[in-house]
């Protein structure tokens, strides 16, 4: 090995210092090609250059130099690759090992829809006031969605622009009026019942959807008065909005009450200022109720001359709504976490 050029020594010496310093496969191959390649390396190029010696034996002593010396550079490549390979198994057991010691991360916790909590917190109220939960079909009868409800044959509500009719004699409920029918033909008097449920109707806009969901309420017995029926509406709008909410009453007309009325809330936007959700008027439809007018009572099976009774309803959505301050009733349904999590979380 004495015999020769000390620039093969020099050129194999920094190969074997390039490889021990490679700190991944691709520069490692990258090291190969520069100091082995066949075309150009810079070890192998030596071995080309046997042909220029003129002495054999002098060319077989260099050539066995050479070739000693890219033996080495070629084992310290393969050890190289193999400690490389090595070290990247032990990351990737590392970095997929399992500690089970570790607690686990905390689960995050669904949330109810707004249109849940309300339709539960408004069932709570009424509750507190002996009303009890009853229920009926969604696709129901003409005969007990709209006639038995005083809206005769002819009236705008049947209109087919706003209901949904499956034939001509039954329909998907306009509104949960009918289980109140059904209701005083199965229970008689006296009773106070509320029934929520879903209700549709062919309509979709920022406050309107096609299915939604209400709460009618029914209270008849001897002696019922509109008082009876401030006192319990006013009782509920200051249990579910708060004490301190401002209210009022506005002379209405609905076909199976008499006298009508709406109640009213201040807007929750504007507190009664005037914006584009309460129409710049202040106030916010909360309701719509009345006396149960004694047709209706009669067509129950009811006795008008004896019992008296009055009725209500509201939208769950709405009250939702204006509950957690919503503009868009579609949110309600878009199932966005990013929306339900602060609506919800905050209730």
């Amino acid at each position: 090995m004495t015999g020769a050029p000390p620039d093969v020594h020099r050129v194999a010496a920094q190969a074997i210092d390039a490889v021990r310093g490679a700190t991944d496969l691709p520069s490692l191959e990258q090291l190969r090609a520069r100091y082995l390649g066949r075309g150009d390396g810079e070890l192998s190029a030596h071995l080309r250059g046997l042909g220029a010696i003129g002495e054999r034996e002098a060319r077989a002593q260099k050539a066995k130099v050479v070739q000693e010396l890219i033996g080495r550079v070629v084992e310290e490549i393969d050890a190289r690759r193999e400690q490389i390979e090595r070290e990247q198994s032990a990351d990737r057991e590392a970095a997929e090992a399992m500690d089970l010691t570790v607690p686990p991360p905390r689960l995050r916790r669904g949330n109810l829809s707004p249109v849940t909590l309300a339709a539960r917190e408004m069932q709570r109220i009424f509750a507190q006031l002996g009303y009890t939960v009853v229920s009926g079909p969604e696709v129901e009868y003409d005969r007990y969605n709209f006639t038995l409800v005083n809206q005769p044959p002819g009236h705008p509500a049947r209109d087919s622009q706003d209901t949904f009719y499956v034939d001509d004699a039954r329909l998907l409920r306009t509104h949960t009026s009918p289980v109140q029918i059904r209701s005083m033909i199965l229970h008689g008097a006296p009773q106070r019942v509320i029934v929520p449920g879903k209700a549709f109707r062919r309509d979709y806009d920022a406050s309107h959807m096609p299915m939604f969901h209400q709460v009618e309420g029914l209270c008849i017995d001897e002696g019922i008065a509109v008082s009876d029926l401030k006192g319990t509406l006013e009782y509920f709008a200051y249990s579910y909005f708060g004490a301190d909410s401002r209210l009022q009453w506005r002379p209405h007309h609905f076909p199976f009450t008499e006298p009508s009325l709406e109640l009213e809330l201040a807007c929750v936007a504007c507190g009664g200022e005037g914006c584009p959700l309460c129409k710049h008027s202040g106030w916010l439809e909360l309701l719509g109720c009345g006396m149960v007018h004694p047709t209706v009572l009669r067509n129950g099976g009811i006795d008008a001359e004896r019992y008296t009774g009055f009725a209500f309803g509201m939208g769950i959505e709405r009250a939702a709504m204006l509950a957690y301050g919503v503009q868009d009733m579609r949110l309600l349904y878009r199932n966005d976490a990013r929306f339900l999590r602060p609506v919800v979380v905050g209730a």
